[in-house]
């Protein structure tokens, strides 16, 4: 059996795989089995921050795999506490709790934020508000964190203690806090799985004013935008924002799995020992690869990467076919006048791959993509949305 066989008959049938097998890439280039190449503009759903082998990102990894490959946390490992210290310094925050996913990092989120509230309010005060549309993962507890009902469907009963309001509604977010023992409010700036749907600066600012008046912990989820995607180390720099708790993973580790918890001043201490564990959380291996990700994301950097979003925005809005054009940097939506699945197939034809997100195209290249390429695959983009 070819690969396509192999995977059809032995692996859960959770995703629906466009007919594509990549074996080979450098940067954002890719290649099928056929030798065929493609312009990445997905980035494994924003996780090959620097492209496909990045020699930088090889050599940070390989030199650590013949060092130590793991070590449990009884025991110290130095990329873990340099990369925790590189979090910490570049964001203002205090600890970080390191994962594997972003599913484990808002499990962990959710976790802090209800013992901080139960030693601070009570045992009963564990409700985690969340917006409506948003999506924090899918174990049991962040599906019942994400507001969006259809992904609830098949696997009732949820964990209890969530509830969802529309972004912007704040006298609905009042609503719930006066009916609900409310621990916190997880949010995200751009609600990436929910169509790239960026959050109004306005209400972000009337949100966290109204928490603090409640004294009630503002946590962000920044899986998708955080790590320079959106242009700035995360996005809820460009709001304005002071959370508490900030939960990430995807491209941090630029294509080795590692999710983190970043914690304020007020929660830092809420996790002590046997609170919480990963046996790869802060893997060496990750860490390392991690550092060599974050150490590049300079705000010289940065700055390429909002001009780079401009760019690509520039050569999109207003093309025929094209509607409203959202987003931060380079994490784009595009409303499409052809079903979103459609212009995607059709890019695939002609060498470029990109995503979707409910009815949108969603664009999320390397950080580094040259123009060349952003150019190129902006033209692709064009002719088939005009299709």
């Amino acid at each position: 059996m070819n690969t396509m066989e192999l995977d059809q008959t032995y692996i859960a049938g959770t995703y629906r795989r466009f007919p594509l097998e990549i074996v080979s890439g450098r940067g954002s280039l890719v290649r099928d089995a056929r030798g065929r190449e493609y312009i990445d503009m997905g980035s494994g759903i924003a996780v090959t921050s620097f492209g496909i082998a990045d020699p930088e990102w090889i050599r940070a990894v390989e030199e650590q795999i013949h060092s130590v490959q793991h070590m449990s946390n009884l025991y110290y490992t130095a990329p873990c506490a340099r990369l925790a210290q590189a979090l910490c310094e570049r964001t203002g925050m205090a600890r970080v709790f390191f994962s594997n996913s972003g599913a484990e990092a808002n499990e962990c989120a959710i976790k802090v934020a209800r013992k901080w509230a139960a030693e601070r309010k009570g045992p009963d005060c564990a409700t985690i508000l969340t917006l409506e549309n948003s999506f924090h993962g899918r174990t049991l507890t962040t599906l019942a964190a994400t507001g969006q009902a259809h992904y609830h469907e098949l696997f009732q009963p949820l964990t209890p203690g969530f509830a969802s309001f529309p972004a912007g509604d704040l006298t609905e977010l009042g609503r719930l806090c006066d009916g609900n023992r409310v621990a916190a409010v997880l949010i995200e700036c751009i609600q990436g799985e929910g169509g790239v749907v960026p959050l109004q600066p306005d209400f972000a600012a009337k949100l966290e004013e109204f928490l603090r008046r409640r004294d009630i912990l503002l946590m962000v989820d920044e899986v998708q935008t955080g790590n320079g995607r959106t242009g700035t180390l995360y996005a809820y720099e460009q709001y304005g924002l002071h959370p508490d708790v900030v939960s990430t993973a995807k491209g941090l580790a630029g294509g080795l799995p590692m999710g983190a918890t970043l914690l304020g001043e007020r929660v830092k201490d809420v996790l002590s020992f046997g609170d919480h564990g990963s046996t790869f959380g802060g893997n060496p291996v990750a860490a390392a690869a991690a550092l060599s990700v974050v150490d590049r994301l300079t705000e010289e950097f940065l700055a390429e990467v909002r001009r780079k979003g401009t760019l690509l925005r520039q050569e999109l809005e207003g093309a025929e076919g094209i509607g409203e054009v959202s987003g931060l940097g380079l994490m784009l939506g595009l409303k499409t006048r052809r079903p979103a699945g459609e212009v995607v197939a059709s890019c695939m034809e002609q060498g470029v791959l990109c995503l979707t997100a409910k009815d949108r195209v969603r664009l999320l290249p390397a950080l580094n993509i040259p123009d060349e390429l952003l150019l190129r695959a902006a033209e692709v983009i064009r002719r088939a949305a005009a299709e």
